[in-house]
């Protein structure tokens, strides 16, 4: 049984993580957008997620896989509940500039 994932070589999959990480890094750090940011975590978050699963097929291992179902409620969670925090400061400054935070310390 040759499925489709034993034809891709794994550098295919460490090149594509690594694409994929390394856009999210450059949205966190030249982003001020709050959803944006959150976009950028959540794809480096599955940048990870991928590079999990690649090597727990490369190694036949399925504690990879089961790791991911994790990071993916955490990932669920931290959505939520940042989702919540960026609503509140909407409704308190009217924009989700990053940089407008300052604001809310007086």
């Amino acid at each position: 049984m040759n499925t489709i994932f034993q034809q891709i070589p794994i550098e295919h999959y460490i090149t594509l993580s690594a694409i994929l990480f390394c856009i999210g890094v450059l949205g966190v750090l030249t982003r001020r957008n709050a959803i944006v940011l959150f976009m950028s975590v959540e794809l480096m978050l599955n940048s990870v997620n991928l590079l999990l699963v690649a090597f727990s097929m490369f190694h036949a291992n399925p504690a990879g896989q089961i790791l991911v179902f994790f990071i993916m409620a955490v990932a669920a969670a931290e959505v939520a509940i940042g989702l919540a925090i960026i609503v509140m400061i909407y409704r308190n400054l009217k924009t989700i500039d990053i940089a407008e935070l300052s604001k809310l310390k007086h």
